[in-house]
């Protein structure tokens, strides 16, 4: 029995500077691990056990980083352990397959998109119409897929983001604040459907999820298991299923907690799915 192990990256399991939430005494702090490095500079992070424990989990399980990043982004961190042979990006607008997009799938998301939404241009032409300069810093566009803005967070009016998601909403996109981004990404364009296209392709029985954010719910309802940090998006909004646990830790420490979890599940399907096996093998030979 094999294992799909499909997790959101930024403020799940790696963490910028001003994310890892180190509420304790300088000298109690973990070991950090830096893998990601962008213009020369230190980005993003894990403990040191969190690595460990991850390496561990992408030697046994088919790990699959699963991230709103778009390729050129994901490509820029640096995970322990083996490289993952599959990668979601763009929130399922991309499917790397050994480092590299799925043509075809990429193809068959832009159909979706151009069917069941309003266009990327329409969505763009509002936020630049809307946002204000006060509080926005830069306006981007993903792989032609999806949109966000940077913006001043103590800034940001809460009406603002109910607004823009109600007029969203009226045209099959869904607005995702994440830290400093505000994310305008059509409903279509999501990480489950491509993480079960993994499934599919590998024959795992077992897909195991984690996020933190709007953008990971349809994961983490899709999966068998899921986790969800202390912090983040879902968090402050109380959200759970039953089929989801909601740890306590926030920062850092909770992306620690989500790899141990993930591993003890994950090893918990591989001796069972091993014992089965056995007791397969020892009826044939009675």
């Amino acid at each position: 029995m094999s294992v799909v192990v499909a997790s959101d990256l930024d403020r799940t399991l790696i963490y910028s500077a001003a994310a890892l939430g180190l509420d304790v005494p300088d000298p109690e702090a973990p070991r950090l691990l830096c893998v990601e490095v962008y213009e020369g500079r230190p980005l993003s992070y894990m403990t040191e056990t969190a690595a460990g424990l991850l390496a561990e989990l992408a030697r046994t399980s088919v790990f699959v980083p699963t991230t709103t990043r778009t390729p050129e982004q994901y490509r820029r961190v640096r995970l322990p352990g083996p490289p993952s042979r599959f990668a979601v990006c763009a929130n399922g607008g991309h499917l790397l397959v050994d480092g590299e997009p799925d043509p075809e799938w990429h193809s068959g998301v832009r159909a979706r998109l151009d069917g069941e939404c309003a266009p990327l241009a329409e969505v763009t032409a509002h936020l630049g119409a809307t946002a204000d300069p006060a509080w926005l810093l830069k306006e981007r566009v993903a792989d032609d897929l999806f949109a966000y803005l940077v913006v001043e967070r103590d800034r940001l009016p809460a009406e603002y983001v109910t607004e823009l998601t109600e007029w969203a909403e009226e045209r099959g996109w869904t607005v995702s604040l994440q830290g400093r981004k505000l994310y305008a990404v059509p409903k279509p364009l999501t990480k489950s459907a491509a993480v079960a296209e993994i499934k599919r392709r590998t024959g795992a029985d077992e897909v195991l999820a984690a996020g933190d954010s709007l953008l990971d719910t349809d994961l983490l309802l899709a999966a068998d298991r899921g986790w969800r940090p202390g912090h983040g998006e879902l968090a402050d909004a109380d959200w759970t299923a039953p089929e989801v646990t909601a740890l306590e830790e926030r920062g850092v420490a909770a992306g620690e907690a989500i790899i141990r979890a993930l591993s003890e599940r994950a090893s918990v399907t591989w001796a069972r799915a091993r014992s089965e096996v056995i007791r397969a093998v020892s009826r044939g030979r009675g």
